[in-house]
């Protein structure tokens, strides 16, 4: 049987003529008898534009290797160009006959070999159908010939690469075999219908509806996810029709008050989707493949990445490791922090994959088992190991047996025992996980434990202790890590781990120092610096007044703007924000930090050295030689760095700088009493923002009321003491603008959170700043110049429209985001 969507011999295509890619040649039609015919310029023709009307004109010039073409339409004596990607369709209306060129017995055997249909698919989808006596098609697009009424008679037509996807030619093998009766039409259409289903599922719904996943499939199917069109989860809910785009704008909001919720989840919290439609949604639109786990036989290599009690935790199952990445079977794969854990443990980029819950934590033994691992303590069998971030309680379990507390005399702990290996990486784990800020190892004599705790959210809460015996060990360790004297103990000492060298996969830094105690020991503090993206300016939690006000200093050429406020204030993450909304590709940027904490694209960062004298005043003034646009100064420490800041700012650039003040108009004095001169000083000072962070109330445990009319009157004194008496705004009118922002049905809210198992009942998860924006107007600068006190500069700040950190706290307590102890706990005025 001869298979008809096959163009007969001497109907496919051949190789293109030379003349097909010469300018001002067009290919003939392949048979000998038009062998001889060529492209004779100027000829008559029609072109149909992208919006399907048709015009007719004149070619001029057809040149294939530019891809244009030139046309003369109407009257117009100017010939107009045409890319080959703006028209759909080039037709020359003069028709070429076979027998003009080659006589009646050429003409009888093109008649012989017959036209052919063809099926052209469009760009847009649109389908177009005809018949052609031949084709040639090269990399410039397709030449068509549709034959006429007069023997040997064809068009020549053009159809761009750019403008259809797809072509084929001569009758489908379907119809072929409904007209050799092989099958009935209603089987044909039956088959039709079947493949248009096949072909419109995804390849991740095929693999499940099948029931048979191997490695290969999978693989195929995350590289058929890779080619797919990124798409939002709440967009391929929408586009399922699950939820509306006003259920996604509220739960958008209220995923800003907590950003580690995914969006998805958030969603099956609040019951407008169920856990099954999410994954329905992230498979069919989001392309994520769907694994029958059950009957997936997971590789020994990728189970032995990640520990027993890791992919219990996480409820989720190794299958995969090929090339540094983990495939891996979770219930949520958006879960960044999981997804985030495992590739910590397993040094190795994760790829999640989706398979139900229940399905996971019925595999995740038998698979465990199945390849020796010890589904007790976490490692396989055998496995030394080292490096390994294992859970801590398992650890300290561990550490608690090997060690005979009944004893007077057991012997201290080794600093390369495997297990204290394990449990100081373990910490750093858990501590980059839970958002630490600071980790710290302190030190009893005796018998007593040791106690290791960490600082979240600006409050130290217990970590876990260890017994006595580890206690010169765990220090010695650390030591070791960030290369100090580990026989030095009387001596404090810093340093900085560069924990990539124990995980490749996490850039993180940790700063550390140890201190001598009593007795002499030694304790240890560690301040975790995780390189991370800067955070938009949008999402500081400025005030709508402070960020336009803001926005439009750093986007001046020219000038100084300072972040001030105590340690820990998020100074350089407000800092980073500000050079993230100016960072151009017009602009050269220079930092100079110590450390780089944060890093961005388009920054050139520099990390400064004391040890080796290489100061932020001896860095500044070398940027300066490097045709800046921006510098950013980490910190102004003494009188030569203000000096250099000040005058690079008067010379044409932008710089910004962090100082240690309490607020805004201290800064100006501070700065003068350093010896900075208030002419240049004042001329250069363009704002100053001073921050502070405070607790931000959990979202998923406060509770809104009513606030009493005591309350109310205490948050009005509060927000109006500051004001000098002449210049005290009228209470009624506060009030009024409070209610018009914040309040419900007359009355102003109060927030409370008791305390749930998000926050481990603090009521608290999370920070968010306070600020204090002092903008320099003409006033203000006359101030700065004639040396105004810290009074005077304040009163003038506050008549310009500066609202003080307790002010913008008041504000945030009546939004909801912290209450008035936490805002009174951190800012004097």
């Amino acid at each position: 049987m001869t298979d008809m969507s096959v163009p007969p011999p001497g109907l496919r295509d051949p190789a293109p003529p030379d003349g097909a890619r010469a300018g001002g040649c067009w290919p003939a039609p392949p048979y000998p008898a038009y062998a001889l015919t060529r492209l004779s310029l100027p000829e008559d023709c029609t072109i149909e534009g992208l919006n399907g009307k048709t015009v007719h004109g004149v070619l001029v010039e057809f040149d294939a290797p530019q891809r244009n073409a030139r046309v003369r339409v109407g009257a117009s004596r100017t010939p107009l160009a045409f890319g080959f990607d703006q028209f759909l369709q080039l037709t020359l209306t003069t028709p070429v006959r076979a027998h003009d060129v080659a006589g009646d017995a050429a003409l009888a055997r093109v008649d012989a070999a017959g036209d052919v249909e063809y099926r052209l698919t469009l760009a847009d989808g649109r389908r177009r159908d005809g018949c052609t006596l031949g084709h040639v098609e090269t990399d410039d697009g397709l030449f068509l010939f549709p034959p006429l009424e007069r023997p040997g008679a064809v068009q020549r037509v053009f159809v761009p690469r750019a403008r259809y996807r797809s072509v084929s030619f001569g009758r489908p093998l379907g119809e072929e075999l409904v007209a050799q009766h092989r099958i009935s039409a209603q089987q044909l259409e039956q088959a039709l219908a079947e493949q248009q289903r096949l072909r419109t599922r995804r390849l991740g719904e095929a693999l499940v509806s099948e029931r048979v996943v191997t490695a290969e499939q999978l693989l195929a199917a995350l590289e058929h996810q890779n080619r797919m069109p990124m798409m939002r989860i709440g967009e391929a809910l929408i586009g399922l029709g699950m939820i509306t785009p006003h259920q996604l704008d509220e739960a958008l909001e209220q995923q800003k008050l907590d950003r580690s919720l995914p969006l998805g989840e958030l969603l099956v919290r609040q019951g407008l989707v169920s856990r099954q439609d999410l994954q329905t949604a992230l498979a069919r639109k989001m392309g994520y493949p769907v694994v029958d786990v059950a009957g997936f036989a997971a590789e020994a290599e990728a189970v032995r990445s990640v520990p027993f009690v890791v992919a219990h935790r996480l409820n989720a199952l190794p299958l995969l490791r090929r090339t540094g990445r983990l495939v891996v079977a979770m219930d949520d794969p958006t879960a960044r922090a999981a997804i985030e854990e495992l590739e910590f443990v397993a040094q190795a980029k994760a790829v999640p994959v989706i398979a139900p819950a229940a399905d996971i934590a019925r595999a995740l033994l038998a698979t465990y088992e199945r390849f020796g691992a010890d589904t007790r303590h976490g490692p396989a069998a055998g496995d030394d190991g080292d490096g390994d971030a294992l859970d801590a309680s398992q650890l300290v379990a561990s550490l608690e047996q090997q060690t005979a507390i009944d004893r007077d005399d057991e012997p201290a702990i080794e600093q390369s025992d495997n297990s204290l290996v394990r449990l100081v990486n373990t910490m750093i784990v858990d501590a980059w996980m839970q958002r630490v800020s600071d980790i710290h190892v302190e030190t009893h004599p005796g018998r007593e434990k040791l106690r290791i705790r960490f600082r979240r959210d600006g409050v130290l809460r217990p970590y876990l202790e260890l017994p006595h015996t580890y206690r010169a060990a765990l220090v010695a360790r650390i030591k070791i890590m960030c290369d100090l004297d580990i026989s030095e103990r009387r001596r404090p000492q810093d340093g900085k781990i560069n924990f990539a060298r124990f995980s490749p996969q996490h850039r993180l830094e940790l700063r550390v120092a140890t201190i001598p105690t009593a007795n002499g020991l030694e304790d240890v503090v560690m301040r975790i610096l995780a390189s991370t993206r800067p955070l938009p300016i949008g999402e500081l939690g400025l005030s709508a007044p402070n960020l336009e006000r803001l926005r439009r200093a750093i986007h001046r050429p020219y000038g100084l703007v300072l972040c001030v406020g105590p340690t820990g204030s998020g100074k350089t993450t407000t800092l980073h924000s500000l050079l993230g909304d100016i960072n151009q590709p017009d602009r050269k940027i220079w930092t100079a930090e110590d450390p780089i904490e944060i890093t961005q694209a388009g920054l050139r960062q520099v990390q400064v050295n004391p040890k080796i004298d290489w100061t932020f005043a001896k860095a500044l003034r070398a940027l300066l030689r490097a045709d800046p646009d921006v510098i950013m100064v980490g910190e102004i420490r003494d009188q030569e760095t203000a000096q250099v800041a000040i005058e690079a700012s008067l010379t044409g650039h932008l710089v910004l700088s962090t100082l240690h003040t309490n607020s805004a108009a201290e800064t100006v004095t501070r700065l003068l009493d350093m010896g900075m001169d208030p002419f240049n000083f004042g001329d250069s000072l363009l704002a100053v923002l001073a921050q502070r962070l405070v607790r931000r109330l959990c979202p998923h445990c406060r509770t809104t009321r009513d606030a009493t009319d005591a309350e109310v009157q205490d948050l009005l004194q509060d927000h109006l003491h500051v004001f000098f008496d002449d210049a005290r705004p009228d209470p009624d009118k506060v009030l009024a603008d409070w209610n018009a922002r914040f309040g419900r049905d007359g009355r102003l809210p109060w927030h409370e959170a008791p305390g749930c198992t998000h926050c481990d009942g603090s009521g608290f998860e999370g920070r968010v700043g306070l600020h204090e924006l002092m903008t320099v107007t003409r006033a203000l600068r006359r101030l700065v110049v004639t040396r105004g006190s810290v009074e005077q500069l304040q009163r003038q700040a506050l008549d310009d429209g500066t609202r003080t950190l307790r002010q913008d706290g008041i504000e945030k307590v009546l939004a909801g985001l912290t209450t008035i102890g936490e805002v009174r706990a951190t800012s004097n005025v």
